[in-house]
């Protein structure tokens, strides 16, 4: 039987890497791509093809870059007929006052949180048409339901993923291609490193579930989303202890 095929953007590290290996470790193929940690994607390329016996195909590029994006989708195409599922997580933040953002500061986040969303979509639906089956799991934030101050970029780049999610869903729900988004509270990556150990203690004590996530457990909501559940799309479901 053929394995499905997964890409995850953003797959170096983070919540793309525990994707990576938890749709790894249950038998998908996988196509992975980040910006530039090349030996990180490396390493996990390895990492997966040693322990899991599964085809890797990884990518270097921006994703906010509809060229690159379409060069990617040409490769795993041709080597695997297709990405039976889409983990669009590629993302990256901007903390500070909207007055002093410049606008190349502004488009990069939105090019990078946004419209690499549509770009990847647009390119993964003809496969999925063709086999009537699909699924699109994009990776929010809960600023992008509630706003956050100091994250206006970040926080309409996520709020536009989820009216994206919705809209999207509507559109190819006859098709049977499921489209949801995981809008996560605070998970403890590298993203959220800059915190100082009292701001960490600050935020978790916010936090009804009394910690931060764990990539893990997205990881576990992605895999319970490609694995199933074709009667839910549309969704945005709050991955976040409770918080907001």
């Amino acid at each position: 039987m053929k394995r499905k095929t997964a890409l995850i953007t953003g797959a170096s590290r983070g919540i793309g890497r525990a994707a990576a290996i938890k749709l790894a470790r249950e038998g998908y193929d996988i196509a992975a791509c980040c910006l530039k940690s090349a030996e990180q994607i490396e390493d996990l390329k390895f990492q997966l093809e040693t322990a899991y016996g599964v085809r890797v195909l990884t990518f270097l590029g921006d994703v906010g870059d509809f060229e690159f994006v379409k060069d990617m989708f040409h490769d795993i195409n041709m080597e695997f007929g297709g990405a039976d599922v889409v983990v669009n997580n590629a993302g990256i933040s901007y903390i500070g006052l909207l007055s002093e953002m410049d606008p190349d500061e502004w488009n990069r986040v939105i090019n990078t949180n946004l419209t690499a969303v549509f770009y990847c979509s647009k390119l993964a639906i003809p496969h999925m048409l063709s086999v009537h089956e699909g699924k699109i799991i994009n990776i929010s934030s809960v600023w992008g339901v509630a706003g956050a101050s100091c994250e206006v970029a970040y926080s309409a780049s996520k709020g536009g993923i989820n009216a994206f999610t919705q809209a999207l869903a509507k559109e190819l729900a006859p098709s049977n291609i499921q489209v949801n988004a995981i809008a996560c509270g605070v998970i403890d990556t590298e993203m959220n490193q800059f915190l100082s150990e009292d701001e960490r203690q600050c935020l978790i004590d916010e936090i009804p579930g009394c910690r931060l996530g764990k990539a893990e457990e997205v990881a576990d909501l992605i895999w319970t989303l490609a694995g199933g559940h074709n009667y839910l799309t549309g969704q945005i479901i709050r991955l976040d202890g409770g918080w907001i």
